[in-house]
């Protein structure tokens, strides 16, 4: 529907129109009105011309604030996830996690195998809804066992899994869970050839890109900001259900710092037990494409931990295995 004024101004007499878009359930969006002008010398626009320019604006308006609400209607409600690990976004929070800027990571462009060009990489491919953070005297495999976890919430709610399960090996074991989500997966996209494919194409494919943003410049110098093919860095098995795919990572230790190398051994992470509560760290989960028809990459998601306290890490409750 329009609202119009009439709007004087010397000689001229203008129509000020403004287009009242009514949406679903209710509600009303006000777009930014036009002016249309009756000379009382000469019209500036033909009464036809005036109506295709307005039917015109109004269709185009109604394009975007449909694209909107597909966009809003496409989006997941997040308040139903939950980990032990809070979520605070805030640059001085500690012992949490929060997004990370995605495009704070540089990921392989269109054109990258004619001219090896990295881009920002900008939109990720699933929704980080929840972070745990867990230990045991054991390792701790097939952590959606965990009764409540977010994968189980998001297979009752039919959406798809991606769990990172990275396991701190020691006296007493650390796992750090990540668990995205997405409505679902697209079909013949490298992120479900990832998921459906064996273990050897998820090795050779899987990616991690690194950051210290604080902590000691010996642990900055050392992660860096390299790609690290994390399925050939450390030990991965894959747990595969109609509803998720569990990675986990066994072997993300503590780091053997060579500075003449800038390498990190026995882990990629950078989560040094000694020091863990000294640093932010930010990490990017990615697919590697290596053909011009799966570039460019897109990241799986990204995350930063922040100062992060040994004692918030919880026992988990984990559900017995089914034979």
């Amino acid at each position: 529907m329009f609202r119009s004024e009439a709007v004087s101004c010397g000689e001229s007499i203008y129509t000020q129109m403004t287009l009242i878009l009514l949406l679903k359930g209710g509600g009303t969006i006000d777009l930014e009105p036009y002016l249309t002008q009756s000379s009382t010398a000469e019209p500036t626009l033909a009464p036809m011309a005036v109506e295709r320019t307005t039917t015109t604006r109004a269709a185009t308006s109604v394009g975007l604030v449909a694209a909107l609400e597909e966009e809003q209607a496409d989006q997941i409600d997040l308040s139903c996830f939950w980990g032990n690990l809070r979520h605070d976004d805030r640059d001085n929070a500690r012992d949490c996690w929060k997004l990370s800027d995605v495009n704070n990571f540089r990921v392989r462009s269109k054109h990258f195998c004619y001219d090896k060009t990295k881009i920002p990489a900008g939109k990720h491919l699933m929704d980080l809804v929840a972070v745990d953070w867990f230990k045991d005297t054991k390792r701790m495999d097939h952590v959606t066992r965990h009764q409540s976890c977010a994968a189980q919430v998001a297979s009752e709610k039919g959406l798809f899994s991606l769990i990172f399960n990275l396991q701190v090996p020691g006296s007493t074991h650390y796992s750090m869970v990540f668990y995205f989500v997405t409505r679902q997966l697209a079909m013949g996209s490298l992120l479900q050839r990832f998921v459906d494919g064996d273990d050897e194409f998820r090795n050779s494919r899987l990616k991690l890109i690194p950051s210290v943003p604080k902590g000691s410049w010996i642990v900055r110098q050392s992660v860096g900001s390299t790609p690290c093919s994390l399925g050939k860095a450390v030990d991965c098995n894959y747990i595969r259900s109609p509803k998720y795919l569990e990675v986990n990572a066994l072997g993300i230790s503590i780091i053997d710092v060579d500075i003449g190398s800038s390498t990190v051994a026995n882990g990629v992470l950078g989560l040094v037990i000694a020091v863990i509560t000294t640093l932010v760290v930010d990490m990017a989960f990615l697919v590697q494409a290596n053909t011009a028809d799966e570039l460019p990459e897109r990241l799986i998601g990204a995350v930063g931990v922040s100062h992060i306290e040994l004692k918030s890490a919880v026992v988990p409750k984990l559900e017995p295995e089914i034979s």
